[in-house]
């Protein structure tokens, strides 16, 4: 059987959003990635950016939900959009 994982971008509620869902799905996070995590010369991140989510996974079944936070300098992601991405 196909599994889906949905993927979500924030606008740097990420951790705020998946807090949340672990409160209702329960589980641990299977990984979490900040932007500092990747800072180096060649890829400097700014301070406000370093703390936000570059991935978070959390496992619901068989199924991963994932998402990240959209870093200011690529624009904002909207929120309210109703149409699902696969």
């Amino acid at each position: 059987m196909a599994l889906i994982n949905p993927h979500i971008n924030f606008n740097g509620n990420a951790e705020e959003a998946f807090n949340f869902y672990k409160s209702v799905f329960g589980g641990e996070f299977a990984k979490v990635m900040r932007f500092k995590d990747l800072s180096s010369p060649e890829f400097p991140v700014a301070e406000n950016e370093a703390n936000k989510i570059m991935h978070i996974a959390l496992p619901i079944g068989k199924n991963f939900l994932m998402a990240n936070d959209v870093p200011e300098i690529m624009g904002k992601t909207n929120e309210n959009e109703n149409r699902s991405k696969i």
